[in-house]
């Protein structure tokens, strides 16, 4: 039985999974036009890809962490305490020894951006 809300044909569905086959498989792009593969991370990307980012660690540099807590934070969280911004990080499912790290801050402080509340972390940690 077929339904209306699909977007894709029954043939154009299998068209697609004969294209990814061979990435499958190989666990590699396998084009020869190498403009469709997407490009590798560069050398001064922050390592976010290997778990979480929580201060004090080895990973854990001024730009990791400003680019973990911008990523789950965003703009609307700013200006805030470290309790708004706990609660915040809570209710967006923030990796627990980053909402650990924030709680741990003076009560009385205000961060207006992320880059205060990253430089007093990993300022804090140091």
């Amino acid at each position: 039985m077929q339904r209306g809300s699909d977007r894709l044909s029954v043939h154009r569905d299998d068209e697609m999974k004969h294209e990814l086959q061979g990435l499958l498989r190989s666990g590699h792009p396998t084009r020869s036009e190498e403009w469709h593969d997407p490009e590798p991370s560069a050398d001064d990307d922050p390592q976010v890809w290997g778990g979480p980012v929580v201060p004090g660690t080895s990973r854990a540099s001024l730009a990791t962490v400003r680019l973990e807590l911008a990523r789950i934070l965003g703009r609307g969280s700013f200006p805030a305490g470290p309790e708004d911004l706990t609660r915040a990080l809570r209710r967006k499912n923030a990796p627990d020894g980053l909402v650990e790290a924030v709680g741990r801050l003076p009560r009385k402080e205000r961060y207006a951006t992320v880059q205060e509340l990253a430089e007093t972390l990993v300022g804090s940690e140091r």
